[in-house]
C-alpha cells in the first residue's frame, strides 16, 4: 500500500503538467459551447444574452438547404457500414496472412502497403471514372466502397499484427479438442485480439465521419450529403455566413465523437492488452 501511495504521489507533477498544458484546450471549448447558448454585443467578450437561436438548425431548416438530421443519417450510415466491412475483412484477411502458408505471401503483403502508399487525391480522376462506368457515381454506397477499399490495408496490417502476437498453443490445443479451425478462430483467436477489433472499428468509424473530399467530390447531391459536407456548405458564400450557426453545428458534429471515446477508452488505453495467454 505505501509503495502504491508513493507510485501515485510521484505522478501528481506529470499529471499536474498534463493539466496545465490542457488549460488552453478546455477554454477553447467551454468559450465555443458558451458562445453557441449566449449572444454577445459587438466588441465585447461578455455573453450579454442566453439564447437558443444557434442551435435552430435542429427544428427548422433552412431555405435550400439540406436538413441536418438527414446529413447525420447519412454520415451515421457511411462510417457504420464502412467500419463493417473493414472489420469483416480485415479481421480474415489478417488472420489469413499471420497464420497460412500461402503462395506468393510476401508479395501479397508488399502489395498491400503499396496500396496504402497512395494518396487519395492521385487516385481521384480513376475512380470518378470507375463510378460513372458502375452507375455508383453520386450514391452513398459509391463512397463506401472507395473508402473501405482505400481503408482496407491498414486495417488489415493492424490485424495481422495482433494475430502474431497470439501464442499458436492455443489454436493448436482448440484443434486437439476436435473443434474446426473457423471455431477455433471464432471462441479462442478473436478474444484474444479484442482490443485490437475495438482500436481498428473505432478508428475506422471515425475516418469515416471526419470524411469530407470523398463525399464532396464522389455524391454532391443533397440527398446523400454528409455532415462534413454540410458543414462546409455554411461558409460556401461569404455574404451569408452565420458563424454562430457554424460553431453549433461544428459542435454538433464533434459530440458523437466525444461519446465514442468516453465508451471505448478504456479498450483504447488497454491496445495491448489482449486477452489471457494458456
Amino acid at each position: 500500500m505505501k509503495s502504491e501511495t508513493s507510485r501515485n504521489f510521484r505522478s501528481w507533477p506529470i499529471l499536474a503538467v498534463l493539466f496545465a498544458a490542457s488549460i488552453p484546450t478546455l477554454i477553447m471549448y467551454a468559450y465555443l459551447f458558451i458562445d453557441t447558448v449566449t449572444n454577445t454585443e459587438p466588441g465585447s467578450l461578455i455573453p450579454s444574452e442566453f439564447t437558443l437561436q444557434h442551435w435552430r438548425f435542429l427544428w427548422e431548416t433552412e431555405e435550400g438547404a439540406t436538413s441536418i438530421w438527414v446529413s447525420t443519417k447519412n454520415t451515421l450510415i457511411f462510417a457504420t457500414v464502412m467500419t463493417a466491412i473493414i472489420l469483416s475483412v480485415s479481421m480474415t484477411a489478417g488472420y489469413a496472412l499471420s497464420r497460412l502458408n500461402m503462395p506468393f505471401r510476401a508479395f501479397f503483403l508488399a502489395g498491400v502497403m503499396t496500396l496504402h502508399a497512395f494518396p487519395t487525391v492521385t487516385l481521384v480522376i480513376a475512380l470518378f471514372i470507375v463510378l460513372q462506368m458502375v452507375g455508383l457515381y453520386n450514391t452513398l454506397i459509391g463512397v463506401i466502397f472507395i473508402k473501405s477499399a482505400l481503408m482496407l490495408p491498414f486495417g488489415i496490417w493492424v490485424m495481422k499484427g495482433f494475430y502474431d502476437t497470439v501464442p499458436w498453443e492455443i489454436e493448436m490445443a482448440g484443434v486437439q479438442d476436435g473443434a474446426s479451425r473457423f471455431m477455433v478462430w471464432r471462441r479462442l483467436v478473436l478474444p484474444q485480439i479484442q482490443p485490437g477489433i475495438v482500436a481498428l472499428g473505432v478508428f475506422s468509424f471515425l475516418e469515416g465521419w471526419k470524411e469530407y473530399i470523398l463525399p464532396q467530390i464522389f455524391a454532391p447531391n443533397a440527398d446523400v450529403q454528409v455532415l462534413s459536407v454540410h458543414l462546409a456548405s455554411l461558409i460556401a458564400d461569404d455574404q451569408k455566413f452565420d458563424f454562430n450557426l457554424f460553431k453549433s453545428i461544428g459542435l454538433f458534429y464533434v459530440i458523437p465523437v466525444i461519446i465514442l471515446y468516453l465508451i471505448f477508452q478504456n479498450k483504447l488505453m488497454n491496445i495491448y492488452g489482449g486477452g489471457t495467454k494458456g
